[in-house]
């Protein structure tokens, strides 16, 4: 039976977990510029938000090996700070494609021309960043609930439940943080400078 704790939570958590979704794809296509406005581009950001990817993934393999050497604090003071990255990641992301130009893999307009043997690399390595870059963004609106359910059974102090599900969520999570890092290497060369 579910704890009052995780009863109160459950209408928040859908309701998170649907907005933020759909608000970042909403404000992905709204670009400041575009519409007029004399703003700044955010180019900057790109190399921070994908850093804050790569110290996620270092914060949950951290917290996992504490929980499993017995160090619940730390684990829960790591988990809250993975939280709190992925929210800068997320508000930073939506800051920049909100005031740049997106960056298109394989796009060598802006640099240079490519010799045709560079062009078919470029065809060939672009179909595995897709893959990538869709899995990512499939498994990153996934994780959403399942982050806010495993955090709040923790909270509920509803363990045998929380580790359940962070046996999901763990992977899931890990995966989104490193292959954010893997399409910012992959999409940096062509970033409009």
């Amino acid at each position: 039976m579910e704890n009052n704790i995780e009863t109160k939570y459950n209408k928040l958590i859908t309701a998170v977990s649907i907005i933020i979704p759909l608000a970042v794809a909403a404000l992905f296509g709204v670009n400041l510029r575009k519409l007029g406005y004399d703003v700044e581009p955010l180019n900057f950001l790109p190399p921070i938000y994908a850093t804050i990817n790569g110290i996620t993934a270092v914060l949950l393999i951290t917290a996992v090996l504490a929980i499993k050497n017995g160090k619940r604090k730390l684990h829960e003071n790591l988990m809250k700070t993975a939280i709190a990255c992925s929210i800068a990641f997320l508000l930073m992301y939506v800051a920049y494609h909100m005031t740049s130009i997106s960056a298109v893999y394989g796009d060598v307009n802006h640099n240079s021309i490519l010799e045709e043997s560079e062009k078919l690399a470029v065809g060939s390595s672009r179909a595995i960043y897709l893959i990538i870059l869709l899995t990512h963004i499939a498994l990153s609106v996934i994780i959403i609930p399942l982050v806010l359910i495993t955090y709040v059974r923790a909270l509920a102090q509803r363990f045998d439940r929380h580790k359940k599900i962070a046996k999901i969520t763990f992977p899931i999570w890990l995966y989104v943080a490193i292959t954010g890092v893997v399409v910012y290497v992959m999409i940096s060369p062509y970033y409009v400078k």
